[in-house]
């Protein structure tokens, strides 16, 4: 079932830095958006997520494309901003109710446990550590998030929705959405391999 942008259009986020209100359908008013929605700012994942949209930030601008960053709260922020991981717009949202509406789920501590074990979370666990991303335990670590691609005017052209925490909607798949997959370059935009290898004691997701 595809997403009514009607339930979530007058959903008020705020900028970051600058606490200005925004309404959500702001951002595809008047061009195409990407709004990718992290669980958390200190999440390892997220900061991972956030470096590799870098690889196509450039080309969804020339292509005027806006990137847009969206956290369920505050808390963090300043880390993710002074660390520069992502390359756009930072926002979070005024009421964390906004994420429900979205549908993205909430984990439980037996299950957030357990999906750190997967292979996805694994391989990505191996590759933030390697890229010296680090993390903390700040705020709500049991959310999920996921990603609105939205055409100028009101039409969605993709909602996903993570099933794990690590879970990410690929760079090629993003540039596809946009009709851009004329762009994408497999050598450096490719999400980069992740080696499988165990998960690491030291790592914060």
């Amino acid at each position: 079932m595809s997403l009514d942008l009607s339930t979530i259009a007058n959903l008020k986020v705020k900028s970051i830095p600058g606490e200005e209100t925004v309404e959500l359908q702001k951002f595809w008013q008047d061009q195409n958006v990407a709004i990718i929605f992290f669980r958390r700012w200190g999440c390892m994942f997220c900061r991972l997520w956030a470096k590799e949209l870098g690889d196509i930030a450039t080309v969804l601008k020339n292509n005027n494309v806006r990137l847009v960053g969206v956290g369920v709260e505050e808390t963090g922020s300043k880390d993710f901003i002074d660390g520069k991981y992502f390359d756009g717009e930072l926002y979070y949202v005024e009421d964390r109710s906004t994420y429900q509406k979205l549908g993205f789920k909430r984990f439980n501590i037996v299950t957030i446990m357990t999906s750190l074990l997967w292979k996805q979370s694994r391989e990505a666990i191996a590759k933030g550590n390697r890229m010296g991303l680090g993390g903390d335990m700040k705020g709500d670590w049991v959310q999920t998030g996921g990603a609105l691609l939205v055409e100028k005017g009101g039409k969605v052209v993709s909602h996903f929705k993570q099933t794990g925490p690590s879970d990410h909607l690929s760079n090629e798949e993003i540039l596809k959405s946009f009709g851009l997959e004329h762009e994408y370059n497999a050598e450096t935009m490719a999400n980069k391999k992740r080696d499988d290898i165990e998960c690491s004691a030291e790592a914060k997701p």
